[in-house]
């Protein structure tokens, strides 16, 4: 009874001494329950054969006939396999890619090429994907597009390729397109985990004559390794969570098959079809997969010795 006393000060001294640290954190709590939580209200549409006549309120209850009908759709397999592809082209070549830019820009030792080459890199992140497709559109374009004058140019080609048109290439135009806008802000962490790391210890590595190869792939590597982990960690939970806006904008009628994911599925399904309690199952399905992911690879990597991140 004294323990659980004395357990009941501590805290409350512990809420006294930081009580201007709780003060700030309250409006952004009630700003995530408020726009994050609240519309989760939303989710039990999923459970109901939806009306907009009706509402929620009356709207009858229907269980997880619409999870089973989810289930039983050949479609949503076809729609699964894209969004997982997507995801995890994206993923591999954001994470690899984004280290190998910063250790490459991190070896640079002319700062000003080394800062034009950095905000260079940073401008397309804020380039609407509206405008990245329109790029992307040009250069494969059969009609006078970059890709296909170089082709032809040096003779790997006889007559344009329509590359929007065929089926295999969407994955790698649109994780290409994706890798483009995001690199350079991707890199940014590493850098600025490079820019900490101890300078003696390049010195030293330097005096023992180790190459810039060495100092990179011996410290500076070891040096990411940390931070890159809990990104790649955070980063699972986005795989199935791929948007909609680039697969919409990218693709068409023809490369459909191949271009449609979860979030285009459900918005189709919620807006044109009408059914919204199809969209909402799709919802819960993609936030059960991502949480599932996070947890998952959380608690592996707290196994493998290297922290958990939640």
């Amino acid at each position: 009874m004294q323990h659980a006393t004395t357990g009941q000060k501590k805290w409350l001294i512990r809420i006294k001494q930081q009580k201007q640290l709780i003060a700030m954190t309250v409006p952004l709590v009630v700003l995530v329950i408020v726009f994050h939580y609240l519309p989760l209200w939303g989710w039990i549409m999923a459970f109901q054969k939806y009306s907009l006549v009706k509402g929620i309120s009356g709207s009858p209850f229907v269980g997880f006939d619409k999870f089973a009908d989810l289930f039983r759709d050949d479609r949503f397999y076809q729609v699964l396999r894209n969004t997982l592809v997507m995801g995890l082209l994206n993923l591999i070549t954001g994470f690899f890619g984004a280290i190998l830019f910063a250790l490459l820009l991190n070896e640079i030792r002319f700062s000003l090429f080394k800062r034009t080459i950095q905000t260079i890199a940073y401008i397309p992140h804020f380039v609407s994907w509206v405008v990245i497709a329109n790029i992307f559109t040009m250069i494969l374009s059969p009609d006078g597009g970059t890709m296909n004058v170089i082709l032809e140019k040096l003779g790997l080609v006889e007559s344009p390729i329509y590359f929007l048109a065929q089926e295999e290439w969407f994955w790698v135009i649109h994780t290409a397109a994706s890798l483009w806008k995001e690199l350079g802000w991707s890199s940014i962490i590493y850098l600025a985990v490079l820019a900490g790391v101890n300078t003696e210890l390049y010195e030293a590595a330097e005096m023992d004559g180790a190459s810039r190869y060495r100092k990179m792939w011996h410290i500076s590597v070891p040096s990411l390794m940390p931070t890159a982990f809990v990104l790649l960690v955070l980063s699972l939970g986005w795989i199935i969570q791929s948007g909609y806006e680039s697969q919409f904008l990218l693709g068409n009628s023809v490369v459909i098959d191949y271009s449609e994911v979860l979030d285009l599925y459900a918005l189709n399904y919620s807006f044109q079809i009408g059914d919204y309690s199809y969209g909402a199952a799709i919802s819960i399905f993609k936030s059960i997969v991502s949480i599932t992911l996070v947890v998952a690879v959380n608690f592996l990597s707290g196994k493998l010795g290297q922290g958990k991140v939640i």
